[in-house]
């Protein structure tokens, strides 16, 4: 083993290690910044930390009619977020997994979760539990041919369906404006605040179970099933955010796997987080929490302009 890929190999297993533990740090930022935006007083940055190791002290109650899916559906999800967020370019985009950073495969991991969470909240046979599943398959059938328009518009800017050689393409090369970004920066934006259960399309921190999408699946789990939810649903905000750093600002994700990758990478990573964190928490606070049957309306603009970013890119942009 030459010394370059083990270099890689220690920097993908650092950049694993970061995605676990900046996620509950990342949801952590959301909120705080939200109640301070509120005038709230703003729960501690690390609180996520402490519920999730609360949780996995806690013992767990199932339901007596809970299958083995049931069981296994947290373990699942909770590895697909890992691996999501494990194949997203955030330190380096020349490590061993970059070969598997392609944009279609990536859809198939968020879909392949989004399965099995409607799956375990339909096992148990509650009604909130089906009207949560129902909701998310709307939500996800709706939302990812918009994220798909939004990666073929950057991977016919970059001519490859791979994450590394799109951040290679846009933040390595040539300076160039492309108009086709803004109308995907806007697609993708609205298809991470409904892929999160995010306001406008949902609360992450209601009560109401009638309003409820992704918190009414997850009412039977408890102890470390509950804990292990949370964690991939943060892990899922962090796999979109550098999803979002990756397409639309790839500066200061470096090529090489030496020391003084990690000397950039991970302070640019750091700064893009936190101020990403905060337009998040911005566009919370000025947004309402909308009805369940505004949000096909609602996706349906984002795949429009997803679609219109391509168009822009193939009338405008062909021949740079």
């Amino acid at each position: 083993m030459n010394a370059n890929l083990a270099a890689g190999i220690l920097l993908q297993f650092l950049e694993l290690i970061a995605a676990l533990v900046l996620a509950p740090l990342l949801s952590g930022w959301v909120n705080q910044c939200r109640a301070l935006l509120q005038n709230r007083s703003a729960p501690p940055l690390m609180l996520p930390y402490r519920q999730i190791a609360k949780l996995f002290e806690k013992e767990v109650v199932l339901a007596g009619n809970a299958s083995s899916l049931f069981r296994a559906a947290p373990y699942i999800i909770f590895a697909c977020m890992a691996l999501a967020s494990l194949i997203v370019p955030t330190l380096s985009t020349d490590l061993p997994f970059a070969a598997a950073a392609d944009a279609i495969a990536l859809v198939g991991i968020f879909a392949l979760a989004r399965v099995f969470i409607a799956l375990a909240g339909m096992d148990v046979g509650t009604s909130f539990g089906s009207l949560g599943a129902r909701r998310e398959m709307l939500i996800g059938f709706l939302a990812e041919p918009a994220l798909l328009m939004v990666f073929f518009t950057t991977s016919l800017i970059s001519q490859s369906t791979s994450l590394a050689i799109i951040v290679e393409t846009l933040g390595h090369r040539e300076f160039a404006i492309y108009p086709s970004l803004a109308f995907a920066g806007v697609a993708f934006t609205m298809v991470s605040l409904a892929e999160n259960a995010r306001v406008p399309v949902d609360n992450p921190t209601t009560h109401l179970e009638l309003t409820m999408i992704h918190e009414a699946m997850i009412l039977e789990y408890s102890g470390r099933h509950l804990a292990l939810i949370e964690w991939a649903a943060s892990l899922k905000l962090y796999a979109y955010s550098c999803i979002g750093l990756a397409l639309f600002f790839p500066w200061g994700i470096p090529q090489g796997v030496g020391i003084e990758t990690l000397l950039i990478a991970m302070p640019a990573l750091l700064f893009k987080l936190a101020v990403g964190g905060v337009i998040l928490a911005l566009i919370e606070t000025l947004s309402a929490k909308m009805r369940i049957f505004r949000a096909p309306e609602f996706l349906g603009t984002a795949f429009l302009l997803a679609v219109l970013a391509m168009l822009v890119h193939l009338l405008l942009e062909a021949g740079k």
